[in-house]
């Protein structure tokens, strides 16, 4: 007998778990606490401030990551900014709805606030970069959907970071649409696994289950959190060394008193005998 290794479909989904892909709170008239409406697939494709989707640690780790390396990549840039699953409203296409992606860069920023939708006709620049992580929940919007969205609003460079499983193993990929006279052409990893982004001069690679962010060098790049754990374990290296060098002066000290009470018991039996 063949088996086919079919992903269920949104209904099967649904059917099993109504609140699946999240949920949404709304107000209804006649009741006084508002109402939790199960999201579905194209409410992840196009979501509102407010809903409550769940992911894995794994994609949280990645953009986390991710957010760090292109937070420190651009910090010279005063007019740039970096977003995680901040709202972006679109200009070009009116019937695009507006997106909700893991990670874009956008340059250009007139004035640096606060946003919880950046709208891209009021602000007058869009991205330059998107990077969407795969999840088993938006992973068909993320290869099959957005490419297209993203390629029709004038985003120049989509990488998607693919973290597909398929019977319990881990089968991690790196893809990259450009947009290459006014269309997007698909691109994969160099020969060496890296998946390089021109404009920022850094390459992604996975190794194992581990994204990692290299310069042009292919020297690997630390996120905050590994170079606050770097700077914790050399903080803790330095106060353990600093509490051997007490523990040895401490013992001197001990030492040197030790000594001194000898030899003035030394000159006191000398006198004695004198």
């Amino acid at each position: 007998m063949t088996i086919i290794d079919r992903p269920p479909t949104e209904e099967e989904l649904l059917a099993a778990d109504p609140f699946y892909y999240g949920y949404r709170l709304v107000d209804m008239d006649d009741i006084p606490d508002p109402v939790m409406v199960p999201l579905t697939e194209d409410d992840l494709l196009h979501p509102q401030e407010g809903d409550y989707v769940t992911h894995n640690t794994l994609h949280h780790r990645i953009i986390t990551y991710l957010y760090e390396v292109f937070c420190a990549l651009v910090a010279h840039q005063t007019d740039t900014v970096v977003f995680s699953d901040v709202l972006i409203a679109w200009d070009a296409v009116p019937s695009i709805r507006p997106h909700g992606p893991d990670l874009m860069v956008i340059e250009g920023v007139r004035e640096l606030r606060e946003w919880s939708v950046f709208d891209v006709a009021e602000e007058g620049t869009r991205p330059s970069l998107i990077i969407e992580v795969t999840s088993p929940k938006t992973r068909r919007n993320d290869l099959y959907r957005k490419p297209d969205h993203y390629d029709r609003v004038g985003v120049p460079q989509y990488v998607i970071v693919d973290l597909h499983q398929r019977r319990g193993v881990f089968y991690p990929r790196l893809l990259t649409y450009r947009s290459v006279e006014g269309a997007y052409e698909l691109d994969t990893p160099d020969a060496d696994g890296r998946l390089w982004i021109e404009r920022y001069g850094v390459g992604l690679a996975f190794d194992g289950e581990t994204l990692v962010c290299t310069d042009r060098e292919g020297t690997p790049i630390d996120g905050y959190s590994q170079l606050r754990q770097r700077a914790d374990a050399d903080a803790a290296a330095r106060r353990d060394a600093e509490r051997r060098a007490d523990a040895d002066a401490a013992a001197r000290r001990d030492a040197e008193r030790r000594v001194a009470e000898l030899e003035a018991e030394l000159r006191r039996l000398r006198g004695e005998r004198s």
